[in-house]
């Protein structure tokens, strides 16, 4: 039995938020993606909502949200919690309207983010740092709101937000007079997925609008699937954007109905995404921001001849993390791989396994060796990058024939974390 939603935005309240929102957005570009219009045979559109101020959509729904309040509420001022881009849509906004903020961000939150929510609200803005996850940011904030009487500004669960970021798809359809057959959406809490998805239910309703979550955090397809919001008890939060628990009850109700489907993509694929954008078309985008790009394998054949729009989502992306999304990329092609290798106590052990057991393609990245007394082998923590996922058989059975072989990590996710 379908949830009903007593909600739905209405286009006239989404038409109304556009033009609230003139001046303060950007009406980001549709653009043809010539390297995946030619991949897939199709014409691939993507929608740079990247090239927003805050450099991701949050500033609509947050402005949106935060225009709407009454005289006494914009008084008291406002308060969220955030990890990333809502922060900063809600500090510009404070900014632009002259609210008084208070923004929650966890410990854990990379100081580069952190610089730009203070850099956008200025001295409209009071970032606080709590606890170790965003639960506990959130928390805190809670408290605060209820304490002094100020407004919480959700970052999905909200009319007024969900409104905010239809805009989105409103834009869409003004600027490209062609039939669109598909619709790509990263999907976190669902607020942009909510929004976008009801401008088409009602102006473009052939369209299928396809929702896209990262394997790790798939807390919109659990609930579709349970058909009813269903929180998650644990998440890989490494797609920070698009990374909760649960989704929000409004946000749940109007994409059970309006979605065509809901996928995943898993973590490295995503990567993978990342690289390929920054390589190809040097556009930088988060891992958030790559979802819709990287479902479009998963619908090749369905797609193919199609008018498909694919919505980068945000571009707040922390140079620091480059490393981890190459690694993850080579590990989800089955490029990298890690070995405990034993090396008997002999001079020459290295050499031999450098020479006789590796390809010359094959790249050694990570060595961590002990050498200790009275014993026939000593063992290395060993990472190799291989030129094809087809050397790796080979060179299991060279290691093990030459007594070289001690443990393949790869397939021992507990070990793996521990040791790597």
């Amino acid at each position: 039995m379908e949830t009903k939603t007593t909600f739905f935005p209405s286009i006239k309240n989404i038409e109304a938020a556009s033009l609230k929102l003139k001046d303060v957005a950007s009406i980001t570009p549709l653009t043809q993606n010539l390297q995946n219009s030619k991949k897939f045979d199709a014409n691939i559109l993507f929608k740079r909502e990247d090239l927003q101020v805050v450099r991701s959509y949050k500033i609509r729904g947050a402005y949106n949200k935060i225009a709407s309040l009454t005289a006494e509420e914009k008084a008291n001022g406002i308060v969220c919690a955030s990890a990333g881009n809502h922060a900063q849509g809600v500090a510009l906004s404070c900014k632009l309207l002259q609210i008084k903020g208070t923004i929650y961000m966890p410990l854990p939150t990379p100081n580069q983010k952190i610089e730009q929510v203070k850099m956008f609200g200025e001295e409209f803005v009071n970032v606080v740092i709590e606890g170790d996850t965003f639960d506990d940011a959130y928390n805190a904030s809670i408290i605060e709101c209820e304490a002094k009487s100020k407004t919480f500004i959700h970052p999905f669960n909200d009319e007024k937000v969900i409104e905010g970021q239809a805009t989105v798809g409103l834009e869409i359809l003004n600027q490209t007079d062609k039939k669109i057959d598909y619709v790509f959406v990263p999907v976190g809490g669902g607020g942009l997925s909510s929004g976008l998805s009801s401008v088409f239910k009602y102006l473009s309703p052939e369209t299928k609008i396809i929702g896209v979550e990262p394997e790790g955090a798939p807390s919109m397809l659990t609930s579709i699937r349970n058909k009813k919001n269903t929180a998650l008890e644990k998440i890989n939060a490494f797609v920070d954007g698009a990374a909760v628990k649960k989704v929000g009850d409004l946000n749940f109700a109007i994409c059970q109905q309006n979605l065509h489907d809901m996928i995943t993509v898993p973590e490295g694929k995503i990567c993978q995404t990342i690289l390929d954008l920054y390589n190809k078309d040097a556009i930088v985008v988060e891992p958030a921001g790559a979802l819709s790009i990287a479902a479009l394998d998963y619908f090749a054949d369905e797609i193919k001849g199609k008018n498909v729009v694919c919505v980068v989502s945000g571009s707040n992306n922390d140079i620091t993390r480059t490393a981890d999304i190459k690694e993850r990329a080579l590990l989800y092609a089955n490029l990298k791989h890690y070995f405990i290798v034993k090396f008997p106590q002999r001079a020459g052990a290295l050499r031999d396994f450098v020479v006789n057991i590796l390809n010359p393609t094959d790249d050694i990245t990570h060595f961590e060796y002990t050498k200790k007394v009275n014993r026939e082998n000593d063992v290395a923590v060993v990472g190799l990058e291989l030129k094809s996922p087809k050397d790796l058989e080979p060179l299991i059975t060279k290691m093990k024939k030459h007594n070289f072989f001690g443990e393949y990590l790869n397939d021992k996710p507990n070990l793996f974390e521990f040791l790597v």
